[in-house]
């Protein structure tokens, strides 16, 4: 079985003006992902996802071009079962060939950022290939589900305090949800104002549902202390990105502040980023999002720290059919993988990119049996959305 062909697609697609929300990121316009094609010569192909941004938009063209131009010509002609030696070739490129024979890496400047994010693009698609090459779905070859159907949270929240609580028992109500996630942050101005949005939310929702607040990283350390203080007897389930991720040892000092959980890892890079949350006891919760910190084999390698400091595993979701469902088998086959994050937001990518859905019943997700990702990309989806050069 050889590589002929890898191939990914900035796909842009527009939102509806009345299904957009604003956060902190703005009013978001469209959901942007690249959509990575990998054939083979026998006929099989394997589909992955890379993101240039954590949020619905983003120029994904810088992205998609380190897929064609840098990592393509590599893997032509290569065995796409061999999985864990492509993603060190692409990781260490030019030097390859020394890490593979050495057994340790020597990347350069790619070992973060858009390099990596393109890496488990391609990652995600060659697990994808080697499940259908055995007509097995990818969760048995993570070493089996745990369960039938993971529990899933409900991710949105943008509402004012005067509507956030209807927002948020909306989700309930629509799917049997019992876990919702709002935002928070420097959208609402103050953290005493993000704290009476928490609290109006719990008001409404009542003591029984879980409920989360994520600050996308946007607060400083003492005004992310402030909001845990303030929401202490609200019952968070946890309080995600309470600063910026480069400030780790900030996220730190909070989570020693308060008795509320934290969780962070949604715009970090490979199991190196994870480590250092690990070691400075930042989070309760990793949040690895497996279009951006490299893929399934990375996934496993943070899911495998996860599990040694103790730690849970909730992989971030807010992204396309490929990164959820890849999501979906590493949390379902992780002893520390335990809930799925299922976006409210306006998200064609999840819902009309595939042939298949995820549907949320009694606030679960079942476990598909289909081989591979368990996914089949509409062409015509990718033609009528892709923008530019995509080969």
């Amino acid at each position: 079985m050889k590589i002929s062909r890898v191939q990914a697609t900035w796909c842009r697609v527009p939102i509806p003006y009345e299904r957009q929300h604003t956060s902190d990121f703005g009013r978001v316009p469209t959901f942007d992902s690249v959509i990575v094609r990998v054939e083979t010569e026998c006929g099989l192909t394997g589909w992955g996802e890379a993101k240039a941004g954590v949020g619905s938009a983003a120029a994904c063209a810088g992205l998609a071009t380190i897929i064609n131009d840098d990592y393509a010509p590599l893997l032509l002609g290569q065995d796409p079962r061999d999985i864990s030696r492509l993603w060190d070739v692409m990781y260490n490129t030019p030097r390859e060939g020394y890490a593979v024979a050495g057994g340790y890496a020597l990347p350069q400047v790619g070992r973060r950022g858009l390099s990596i994010s393109a890496i488990a693009g391609v990652d995600v698609a060659l697990w994808d290939i080697l499940g259908k090459s055995l007509n097995v779905p990818v969760w048995r070859l993570l070493g089996g589900k745990r369960v039938d159907r993971m529990p899933a949270y409900a991710s949105g929240g943008w509402a004012d305090a005067s509507k956030i609580g209807e927002q948020l028992q909306g989700y309930c109500d629509k799917a049997g949800f019992r876990a919702v996630k709002m935002r928070v942050g420097v959208m609402d101005g103050s953290p005493a104002r993000s704290a009476a949005r928490v609290r109006a939310a719990r008001e409404r929702l009542g003591p029984d549902i879980r409920l989360m607040a994520d600050a996308h990283g946007t607060w400083t350390v003492a005004e992310a202390r402030a909001f845990a203080r303030m929401v202490e007897d609200c019952d968070l389930f946890w309080f995600e990105e309470p600063v910026s991720a480069d400030d780790k040892a900030g996220m730190a000092e909070v989570r020693r502040s308060s008795s509320v959980p934290i969780s962070a890892g949604e715009s970090e890079f490979t199991r190196h980023d994870f480590r250092e949350i690990c070691e400075l006891r930042a989070a309760d919760v990793l949040q690895p999002d497996l279009a951006i910190a490299g893929g399934l084999t990375e996934g496993l390698r943070i899911s495998a720290l996860a599990s040694a400091y103790n730690l849970r595993l909730a992989p971030h979701l807010w992204s396309g059919a490929p990164a959820f469902a890849a999501g979906m088998h590493l949390a379902v086959t992780q002893s520390a993988g335990f809930i799925l994050e299922y976006s409210l937001g306006h998200n064609p990518m999840l819902h009309d990119l595939i042939e298949e859905s995820f549907p949320v019943e009694d606030g679960h997700v079942a476990i598909p049996d289909r081989p591979g990702l368990g996914i089949t990309v509409r062409e015509s989806f990718l033609a009528q959305y892709g923008q530019g050069r995509s080969a």
